[in-house]
């Protein structure tokens, strides 16, 4: 059939070069993602989605991340829904928070694995103000630039370099733009959110040159995580049973040296008899009575007096964005052109978590300062007359000053992009098409948070009065009068700090390339590519010096200030070996100044046995070069623990799996954890090596020419792709939790099994920081099947139909470390704030009747479940009764658009009214996710978004 044969506009990932008398054939190719060899055929070896502009706007949303992460395809990936900030700390790989950006991941291998090109060149990896990523913002590239996105389903490290393991995103930017196109878009979801979106392009020539430029402006506000019920408690259907014991009434947990044995509050070495208390609500002033607390203004802390810090959470981050683009080619003669682009992008955000908790003393566990804190028997404000001493009989306070406001964490990015360069044609046999350009781009942060704490002052203020008063602007702290005394204006002047953490990536690019014919065989010819690039990779993370020095009461950090960079030199090469079978190589090869050298490979074949039919498959050889974050950070993590000796809000005693080994580690049949989330310390490892990968591709594409010019349908086709892969070398940090429960269930210690030997414990059984560094420890193997579907309809008297299905279907994911742990990460399992469906499917109904067009789309994905053992509050609704697994069943949700062009019969002008999530559908409970009560990354928001969007073009 034709459109297997030749689609030359479709499936282009790069313009042709200047035309040329001699050079027909060569410029009837275009280059497709995938191969730098210009290709004739739509359908090559390798599986390609294209979203052109018409499907870009059939999503009716506004930003690239939102189209890309509805995929089929995407795995779970950063986004405006994850509001993160300051509540996790840093994770292990180095790269930060990503707070405000938007990530894609493909095939559920993480979105490192994926490679983002901008017209073919590789884009900047992002920068958040929290660490040096490995991973590129797609949201610094705007909507409004956008011809069309090409996603390679395939490994590519061969064609493009590192990265390019799970797949490859190429954007491919407006060039042959000719008028002005005024474009205005607002949206609103059912519980706020507001969306606005204006940009305008302009674009013309002349006989010698073509010129764009757009600038936009985008702005999405916040929804509070509040405005939902799902949302508005730790875990789902809890109350605040999962709270945090950091609360406005304060937790004082201590002993007192005066009480006599065996009576409440001795100090005994075990913590039987310490106090345990938090201040009676509605107390002015606090009484204390040793004897019995009951008695005075205090009572004993239960899972009552926890605190709800969700409402304080958001279920949506606000962020603006503007950018201006401009893109121009000029033809310095017959055979060459000068293309130079440049983008500027700046973005500012914004994540907001719940009032900064002060946590003092060593049940603090944090490893720094607030572990020491002494709080002295002369502060003014202390009820118990005594010292609290670290070493003796202090094991914390606790107090959650709302009186300060929630935690704010402001993102300033700036994303800048040059490529200047030439390309042309040379004309020698059947002609050679050559490009070279020289890119610099950065991406640099400033991220500032306020309402936290310095915990140097807060040991001051705590400490010795008199030693606070010789200290200017110190006065003594009060955190036991509760909300009925809250802390004056002064105490929170003194203690309260902002902090201004930044970061930068810079990457530079020099690249040659040269694409042709080799020699004929047959009546075609084998074509070949060649290249050589250079690239040079700056990161740096400059924390707040308070951070940088455990002083601050947020997350400890360490600067980086690191460079590396790589050579690489490549060759493709596809051969007609008969009329109907194609085979094609490529190899590239990649000298880094970090690790050394590095060979990759890929094979590919495409044979069309009869008109209508192409099979294709692939192999490949792939690798990802471990990034600046992953070899230079050093941070802390809150890693999210179920402590089998006793969770927190549901002490012990451990199950038999566990006993022996709580026992042997100090942790008594009452005891229970103090939070889920423990400090760890983690960081990256300059020794680490490359991950390398195997991937394996199989296809069928048939365009039935029986189904062409039929009374039922226009055309047809349909498409089966059967990828594999798997990547050995996996750069993580160990799986703490499978760590601990493998250590207690063999004893407990480290003469009993290795897996313990991060684990400590305090004197109250609550765990130590572990530390948890990056190392090459895992293998990763998945595999599936895309299938994709089309048909369209002639043009009836009543209009015309169209129907599009992309689906896919993961067989497979498993994931092992080197401990031999096999992570609970695979196909139907939610886990980690992460899912990977059995199913995941877009269908697409079309209706179109001169100017006007319907179209209607639902995206489903089918049921997961979770693990009830890593639910952090036992006994929730759906874990009831010792129930192994909780069910988040299949959803569905319904998108509609209609379109009316050339509107009011002013040619140009359309307008789009459009519904995503018709029917109101809820995202399903999770009650293991981190934040908000569901999978950020796998469902929409909770509620309808309605919107319409105005384009004028002329």
């Amino acid at each position: 059939m034709a459109s297997l044969v030749a689609m030359p506009l479709m499936a282009a990932a790069q313009d042709a070069a200047p035309d040329t008398t001699d050079t027909t054939r060569t410029l009837d190719a275009v280059t497709v993602t995938g191969t730098r060899i210009k290709q004739t055929n739509a359908v090559t070896a390798q599986p390609v989605f294209v979203l052109d502009r018409q499907k870009l706007d059939e999503t009716g949303v506004q930003t690239v991340g939102e189209v890309l992460q509805q995929l089929t395809s995407s795995g779970q990936a950063l986004n405006a829904k994850f509001n993160s900030s300051g509540n996790f700390g840093y994770p292990p790989d180095g790269g930060g928070i990503g707070a405000g950006s938007a990530q894609v991941d493909l095939r559920h291998l993480g979105s490192k694995r994926v490679l983002v090109l901008v017209d073919g060149i590789r884009w900047v990896n992002e920068s958040s103000a929290s660490g040096v990523s490995g991973s590129a913002d797609v949201n610094t590239i705007p909507l409004a630039i956008v011809e069309r996105i090409e996603v390679l389903e395939d490994g590519a490290s061969s064609i493009y370099g590192s990265d390019a393991i799970a797949g490859v995103v190429n954007v491919i930017t407006r060039r042959n733009f000719d008028g002005v196109q005024l474009n205005g878009y607002y949206g609103e979801y059912s519980r706020g959110g507001e969306t606005t979106e204006a940009s305008v392009t302009i674009g013309g020539g002349g006989e010698k040159f073509n010129a764009v430029f757009a600038a936009s402006y985008y702005e999405q506000k916040s929804i509070g995580s509040g405005e939902w019920e799902q949302s508005s408690y730790p875990t789902p259907g809890t109350g605040v049973r999962g709270g945090s014991s950091g609360t406005p009434q304060g937790r004082y947990t201590f002993c007192d040296p005066s009480r006599p044995a065996g009576t409440l509050g001795f100090c005994d070495p075990a913590g039987d008899f310490w106090y345990d208390v938090t201040l009676d609500d509605g107390t002015t002033s606090p009484v204390w009575n040793p004897a019995d607390p009951d008695a005075g203004t205090y009572h004993g802390f239960g899972g009552a007096d926890r605190f709800n810090f969700a409402p304080y959470n958001l279920l949506l981050t606000p962020s603006k964005r503007k950018s201006i683009f401009a893109s121009v080619n000029y033809d310095l003669s017959e055979n060459v052109r000068l293309h130079a682009k440049a983008l500027y992008n700046n973005r500012t955000s914004t994540n907001q978590a719940a009032p900064e908790p002060i946590f003092v003393g060593p049940f603090a566990g944090t490893g720094g300062i607030a572990d020491t804190i002494v709080v002295h028997e002369d502060n003014p404000y202390n009820p118990f007359g005594i010292t609290l001493d670290p070493a003796s009989n202090f094991g914390w306070v606790t107090r959650r000053p709302v009186e300060v406001g929630p935690r704010i964490f402001s993102q300033d990015v700036d994303t800048s992009y040059i490529n200047v360069g030439l390309d042309g044609i040379w004309n020698v046999g059947n002609g050679y098409s050559w490009d070279v350009n020289a890119v610099h781009s950065e991406n640099k942060a400033e991220q500032r948070f306020t309402n936290g704490y310095n915990v140097a002052k807060l040991k001051l203020a705590l400490g010795d009065p008199a030693v606070c008063a010789q200290v200017p602007g110190c006065v003594p702290l009060d955190l036991f009068g509760g909300q009925g005394r809250p802390m004056t204006q002064e105490m929170i002047d003194y203690i309260r700090t902002t902090q201004i953490d930044s970061s930068k990536q810079t990457l530079d690019i020099l690249s040659a390339n040269i694409t042709g014919d080799l020699f004929a065989i047959g009546d075609r010819y084998a074509g070949f590519a060649a290249g050589v690039e250079h690239r040079k990779y700056q990161g740096d993370f400059n924390p707040d010096p308070l951070r940088q020095t455990g002083e601050s009461q947020d997350s400890f950090a360490a600067a980086v200030s690191e460079d590396y960079d790589v050579s690489e030199v490549y060759a493709e090469g596809n051969f007609p070996l008969l009329s109907t079978l194609d085979v094609s190589a490529a190899l590239r090869y990649s000298d880094y100044s970090t690790f050394g050298g590095a060979t990759t490979g890929k094979l590919g074949f495409r044979w069309q046995p009869v008109e209508d039919l192409v099979l294709r498959g692939t192999y490949s050889e792939g690798f990802r070069a471990p990034n600046l974050g992953e070899l230079y950070g050093l941070t802390q993590f809150g890693a999210t623990l179920v402590d089998p000796c006793g969770s927190t809000g549901s002490p012990g005693p451990a199950s038999p799996d566990f006993a022996a080994g709580c026992l042997a580690q100090g942790a008594g049949p009452n005891f229970e954890q103090a939070n889920t989330q423990i400090t760890t310390f983690t960081g990256g490892n300059p020794n680490l090596q490359p991950e390398e990968s195997d991937s394996y591709t199989f296809g069928v594409v048939y365009a039935p020419s029986w189904a062409e010019g039929l009374s039922w349908s226009e055309r047809m086709d349909f498409e089966l792709s059967y990828y594999n892969h798997e990547i050995d070398g996996a750069i993580q940090a160990r799986d703490l939790q499978a760590l601990l429960e493998a250590c207690l269930r063999a004893g407990g210690t480290t003469a009993a099994s290795p897996s313990c030997a991060p684990f400590t414990r305090q004197a109250s059984g609550n765990l130590n920081p572990p530390e948890n560094f990056l190392d090459n420890l895992g293998t990763i193997e998945t595999d599936g099947l895309d299938i994709k579907v089309n048909w369209a309809s002639p043009e009836w008297g009543w209009g015309r139909l169209t129907a599009a299905l992309q689906a896919t279907t993961v067989f497979d994911y498993r994931a092992v470390d080197i401990d031999g742990n096999e992570s609970q990460r695979e196909v139907g399992i939610e886990v980690s704030d992460s899912a990977i469906p059995d199913w995941q499917t877009n269908l697409t109904l079309g209706w179109s009747l001169g100017d006007w067009s319907v179209n209607w789309t639902s995206r489903y994905i089918s049921a997961v479940d979770e693990y009830c053992s890593n639910v952090p509050v036992p006994e929730a609704p759906g874990c009831m009764g010792g129930v192994e697994k909780n069910t988040l069943g299949s959803t569905t949700f319904h998108d509609m658009q209609v379109n009316w062009s050339d509107a009011f019969a002013l040619e140009g002008l359309k307008f789009s009214l459009g519904v995503n999530n018709v029917f109101d559908k809820e995202p399903p409970v999770c009650l293991t996710c981190s934040l908000n009560g569901y999978d950020a990354g796998t469902y929409d928001l909770p509620g309808s978004f309605w919107y319409l969007r105005a384009d004028y073009r002329f």
